[in-house]
């Protein structure tokens, strides 16, 4: 208790949190700060420290799933934002001060960590999105986007809804590709069909959306056959490695996480060899802010097996060597952050109906990887990449004027 209780003393210093251990001990860290609630964890067993120290990220989520632990003067996601928020990503040391052997042990676990052979990849994606479609329509937009909405400020003062901020997404991911009427898209990891069926729609062009997901599969292939554009917007179970084009565009939103850094070269030289001579690519990504890094492990186990969010530097690397050309680069800071409070938000005001599809120890670890992922992004070392390529440097206009433009051209429809 004595580790844990020094490490605590050196996480929280604004804000103040009591620990109520088993055996009746208990401890105050922190001091006071109106920008937290005072909090209390209380644990069930001796074993929550021990575990905790051994893996803080880890340790902490499986007491929480198990329910031994409890949090007192708020959630799971007052408490992590407390965490997060005296331990910013920016007050961090440089990388260079980091152990070497430690940075030798990480390199040699991200090797093995971030593979995805073909034949796990299924399987990989099963795992998440093959979950039930009644928990994700609880928490997400109506037209299941899922992932990094666009909003106009850093607080929402806006006061835009998860809804309008996922359409301002779209639009701004499809003025970037520069569409004409009768081109042909690829969409690679199409999810449940919205970006496919919003481009089509927006922009008159014909998308193939390809997904991993058969639960996606059958959502999408209905909405389309719903909305009559069918024979427009085609949606396969398939591996983008066994893809044939060409393309005009294509578009891959959410699943460059899921590729692994062992395939990035590969990834890139079929997107290369899937677009026409004067094809463009945009890949909107969560990126990794200080260079390479690892999966931890209670993402590797519960929530994305086979995923890892690549540093900009390692997409970089891999689509070099590709002819392929980076055209454009933008760093989204705060919108997941802000995404992710509305799905927590969501999810904890459906806690009954979650609890019914699965049960409370379910609920428990989704508002945990909510929660965890939503202070990742307002403190932590997580952004959002959209990197735009080409395969010629005359196939875009030389400014970004036209990506304005074309945005709210987009957004006044």
């Amino acid at each position: 208790m004595k580790l844990f209780e020094l490490v605590l003393k050196r996480l929280v210093t604004r804000g103040r949190l009591t620990v109520h251990y088993a055996n009746g001990k208990k401890v105050t860290v922190g001091l006071p700060d109106p920008a937290f609630p005072d909090l209390a964890l209380r644990f069930k067993d001796g074993r929550v420290p021990l575990d905790i120290v051994k893996d803080p990220r880890l340790g902490m989520a499986e007491a929480w799933i198990d329910g031994r632990v409890t949090i007192e003067g708020g959630g799971i996601m007052e408490f992590l934002s407390m965490i997060r928020a005296n331990n910013r990503w920016e007050q961090g040391k440089s990388i260079e001060t980091k152990n070497l052997l430690k940075r030798s042990v990480g390199t040699v676990r991200q090797k093995l960590w971030r593979a995805n052979h073909k034949a796990r990849s299924k399987a990989n994606v099963a795992h998440h999105y093959d979950l039930s479609g009644a928990l994700y329509a609880l928490f997400l937009d109506r037209d299941r986007q899922y992932s990094c909405a666009y909003y106009p400020d850093a607080d929402n003062e806006a006061g835009i809804s998860l809804e309008q901020a996922q359409e301002d997404k779209k639009a701004h991911i499809a003025a970037k590709l520069h569409l004409k009427p009768g081109m042909k898209v690829l969409d690679i990891g199409c999810g449940w069909g919205g970006m496919a069926l919003y481009l089509h729609r927006t922009c008159g062009v014909d998308v193939t959306g390809i997904t991993l997901s058969e639960e996606q599969l059958k959502v999408a292939r209905q909405r389309a056959a719903d909305a009559g554009v069918a024979d427009h917007v085609r949606f396969e179970l398939i591996d983008y490695r066994d893809m044939t084009g060409p393309f005009d565009r294509i578009v891959s939103v959410g699943m460059f996480e899921h590729v692994g850094t062992a395939h990035f070269r590969t990834f890139f030289d079929t997107c290369r060899n899937l677009l026409t001579p004067d094809g463009v690519m945009l890949v909107h990504t969560i990126g990794r802010m200080g260079g390479p890094g690892v999966t931890d492990a209670f993402t590797q186990k519960y929530i994305f097996p086979g995923g890892y969010i690549p540093a900009l530097s390692e997409m970089i690397a891999g689509s070099e060597g590709t002819r392929l050309m980076v055209t454009d680069v933008e760093v989204l800071r705060i919108h997941y952050g802000l995404t992710l409070r509305e799905w927590y938000r969501r999810t904890m005001a459906h806690k009954t109906d979650i609890v019914a599809l699965y049960d409370e120890r379910f609920f428990r670890l989704w508002t945990f990887y909510l929660a965890g992922a939503a202070t990742v992004f307002e403190h932590g070392g997580m952004v959002n990449f959209q990197v735009q390529y080409s395969r010629d440097r005359r196939a875009l206009p030389i400014t970004r004027d036209y990506m304005h433009e074309a945005e709210a051209a987009l957004r006044g429809r």
